[in-house]
């Protein structure tokens, strides 16, 4: 009789002892994304504002290559699950990127949409799960997956952590961290907040996007030459820019230029396809200033 008392008291204590769940998305998310292929070179990309889609709140991704702002994210805190929309020809397509509600042993069938990563990434299984300290010094579920025995598509192991994500891109849950490769990541910010640091490639996180002074802009003056000539076309004013990124329709960067300070950049374009693209010009502090560049 001892022995079942002792049983039911325990299963009532059992559920005051669950681990509460934190929200991935907060109002303003900010993340760095670090790869050292030729130098360490760190993209940032962040939300900016909310949209409603088929009644559903989404956070717009903006930055890095979600320039195009065709990506949405959205979460249901109850199930734990984190979906990414993605608008194509107005046709909208909604992919389930995490799945927080997961035990160890359960399985999901990983995607990985427009990302470097195959967007069919298969079944994964979630080998374990550790709690461990983030910079807030609370502890936070890091899930550990691997591929299927029958995943003939896959054969990388992904890391998520609750509360921030992949440690690749975020919409590539099936992603390896990889600095030599697509990249990992080095600092997520909630509200301007550090909630996640990795210091192994860079020497501090600070919050870039929300801390911009809007108003003085050091790419307000950069003008490009649309009429592409010989394949070429021209940067004018373009001494305060360090980087420039082109990108597809898909948001897939095709390109990236690092420049010196000169006030003048000319980029070859004559190997790119005919079509629309996105060029970003970046300064040193993270600021950009985006054109449109149509290839005939």
């Amino acid at each position: 009789m001892k022995k079942l008392l002792f049983i039911i008291q325990f299963s009532l204590v059992l559920p005051s002892l669950a681990q509460e769940y934190r929200p991935l998305l907060d109002n303003f998310n900010e993340w760095h994304l670090t790869t050292c292929n030729n130098g360490c070179l760190t993209d940032v990309y962040y939300t900016d504002g909310d949209t409603i889609v088929d009644g559903k709140t989404y956070k717009i991704l903006d930055g890095y290559h979600f320039i195009s702002r065709s990506f949405l994210l959205r979460e249901e805190i109850d199930s734990r699950k984190v979906y990414l929309s993605f608008s194509d020809r107005d046709r909208i397509t909604e992919f389930l990127l995490y799945d927080f509600s997961l035990n160890v042993g359960d399985s999901i069938d990983i995607k990985n949409p427009i990302s470097p990563f195959p967007t069919d990434g298969g079944f994964y299984r979630v080998d374990s799960i550790v709690n461990k300290q983030l910079v807030d010094d609370n502890e936070y579920r890091h899930f550990y997956l691997s591929p299927t025995p029958s995943n003939s598509t896959s054969n990388m192991l992904a890391k998520w952590i609750e509360g921030v994500g992949s440690l690749s891109l975020i919409n590539a849950p099936g992603g390896y961290p990889d600095i030599n490769a697509v990249g990992h990541l080095s600092c997520f910010f909630k509200n301007a907040n550090l909630f996640y640091s990795n210091l192994d490639s860079i020497s501090a996180c600070e919050p870039l996007i929300l801390s911009n002074d809007m108003g003085n802009n050091a790419l307000e003056n950069v003008t490009l030459n649309t009429l592409i000539k010989n394949g070429n076309c021209e940067i004018i004013n373009a001494q305060n820019i360090r980087r420039v990124e082109i990108f597809d329709l898909n948001g897939r960067r095709v390109n990236v230029t690092k420049t010196t300070g000169e006030d003048r950049v000319n980029l070859d374009l004559s190997n790119f396809s005919a079509g629309i693209y996105f060029l970003v010009a970046h300064s040193s502090k993270f600021e950009k200033k985006v054109f449109k560049l149509l290839v005939k």
